[in-house]
């Protein structure tokens, strides 16, 4: 893909001054990885609601009613209000772009996307969300999120990736006008790789499209774009990877001479007890295909979901 990829971002991890202390949170990945591929859209909901730089630390307090956002030494400063207007306005305007990701800061009251603290009468719990991200994840389900501590984890991190990616190549096969034929063709090409990430998702997809004349089309395009996104939010397991392997081990079964069939057997059975990445099966797989020419193999992106230069599946 040429162009970069938009996705939404904390401003402080771009390393901008923006944080209570005028500090930042800059994130190496983020700045020597992923620019080259992310065209970042910068947000600080704290900034962005009006609050300065320096500023009075917040954080989440809960009552019996609500869970408000407040001043660290006084509770009385309450700027939730504040804080929700900006971010209604804010996720509105993303949700008419085709955004295809969003990398938000770990533990903030407003960004956070997990394990936020949230106190109340001086004990803290940690099974919050920053109120901007959680408004984000509620119009958005479709949406990729990841803190940026969480894509030092190999797997999260090529998850997440793989995600955003696959969202990518959705809106441009859609070409903005999206239409049954383009979903199906789209379906047809990510087969294999929601059977890795989730055979389930893989069989509800599969329903939706064989009856996508049941549904008005713009509804269909929303419960497709939705039903991928949470299939790839799976992790691809190392049994279901095997699985899809397997398969398309079967493509070849005709092409290979009996050394080869042992070899690609050995190398895949290698991969599923652990003593081979991912990456091994795979070389020796395209390597058959540019052989041995396979249409519906060679569209499926599976074999390619980004960029190699982004050695992503190296610990996988």
């Amino acid at each position: 893909m040429s162009d970069k990829i938009t996705v939404g971002i904390s401003s402080c991890l771009l390393g901008e001054k923006v944080r209570f202390d005028s500090g930042h949170k800059q994130s190496t990945y983020v700045n020597k990885e992923l620019r080259d591929y992310f065209d970042f859209v910068s947000v600080c909901p704290e900034v962005g609601m009006g609050l300065p730089v320096p500023r009075p630390t917040i954080r989440l307090m809960s009552n019996e009613e609500r869970i408000a956002l407040v001043d660290t030494k006084d509770e009385t400063k309450d700027h939730t209000d504040g804080m929700m207007q900006f971010t209604t306005q804010k996720v509105a305007e993303l949700e008419d772009t085709e955004m295809c990701g969003y990398i938000v800061c770990a533990k903030s009251p407003s960004c956070g996307m997990e394990r936020v603290k949230v106190y109340t009468r001086g004990h803290a719990r940690t099974d919050g969300v920053g109120l901007y991200t959680q408004h984000l994840m509620k119009r958005m389900p479709w949406l990729p999120v990841e803190e940026d501590g969480r894509l030092n984890d190999p797997v999260l991190k090529e998850n997440f990736i793989t995600r955003v990616f696959g969202l990518k190549d959705f809106y441009e096969s859609m070409g903005g006008e999206p239409t049954a034929g383009k979903i199906v063709a789209f379906h047809s090409r990510y087969k294999l790789t929601l059977m890795a990430h989730d055979p389930q998702s893989y069989k509800e997809l599969g329903r939706l499209v064989a009856n996508q004349a049941d549904y008005d089309p713009a509804d269909f395009y929303k419960a497709y774009r939705l039903g991928l996104m949470e299939g790839l939010k799976n992790r691809a397991s190392r049994k279901n990877v095997t699985n899809v392997l397997m398969h398309i081990q079967g493509y070849f079964k005709r092409s290979l001479n009996k050394d080869e069939k042992a070899e690609l057997a050995r190398v895949i059975d290698e991969y599923r007890t652990g003593l081979l990445p991912i990456l091994a099966p795979l070389t020796l797989l395209k390597h058959y295909l540019s052989t041995y020419p396979d249409d519906y193999l060679a569209q499926q992106k599976f074999l390619q979901p980004h960029p190699e230069e982004m050695r992503l599946r190296y610990g996988l």
